[in-house]
């Protein structure tokens, strides 16, 4: 599959404009200033395909990208950190609960700061994806900020407070520096070969 042959499909507001043909389906999900789209432009191997923006909270709608025409990398808006109005984040948080209802994911992506433990966000974003059932990798970003002392212990707590399953892989990351793309590449290419 060829990831720089990607393609905006549409920008989702309600559920009526999910796309009607079904392709396989990678979600990325993370807080407002975690480096979602950061971590989209590296496994896309583009520098500005995915906007970074200055303030968080650019994403407000569920963006949908056409990848090799073979699937679907849809970037969900991001929580936490955006400075907008109450109803505004009510509506996202609504919106989300109708795209995980919809049941359209093939492949979680929760994207998690490797610096810090998980926020109250992370862990209900982790269930989310756990009580939907389906599968997901947590992507530990922001490693190349990290002293190597600290990458151990930060990973078991990641994965401790998540509370994650066994089987669900994290995936130390640097959006900056490239570390961690084959692995989430790989993860990609998995789940779209299902």
């Amino acid at each position: 599959m060829n990831f720089q042959k990607v393609e905006f499909l549409i920008s989702a507001a309600s559920p009526k404009d999910f796309p009607k043909t079904r392709l396989p389906e990678i979600a990325f999900a993370g807080k407002s200033n975690v480096g979602k789209s950061s971590v989209i432009n590296r496994v896309l191997q583009r520098k500005n395909f995915a906007r970074v923006g200055e303030k968080p909270g650019k994403t407000v709608h569920v963006n949908y990208f056409t990848v090799d025409q073979q699937c679907y990398l849809v970037d969900l808006p991001g929580y936490g950190f955006a400075k907008v109005a109450q109803s505004e984040k009510d509506r996202w948080s609504r919106l989300m609960e109708d795209y995980f209802a919809a049941n359209r994911i093939d492949l979680g992506v929760l994207i998690v700061d490797y610096r810090h433990p998980p926020t109250n966000n992370d862990i209900t974003m982790a269930r989310w994806f756990i009580d939907s059932g389906c599968t997901f990798v947590v992507v530990a970003n922001k490693m190349d900020k990290l002293k190597k002392s600290e990458l151990e212990p930060n990973l078991e707590t990641i994965r401790q407070d998540l509370e994650l399953p066994e089987d669900c892989i994290v995936i130390p990351f640097s959006a900056e520096k490239g570390n961690g793309r084959d692995e989430l590449v790989k993860c990609i290419l998995a789940a779209v070969s299902k």
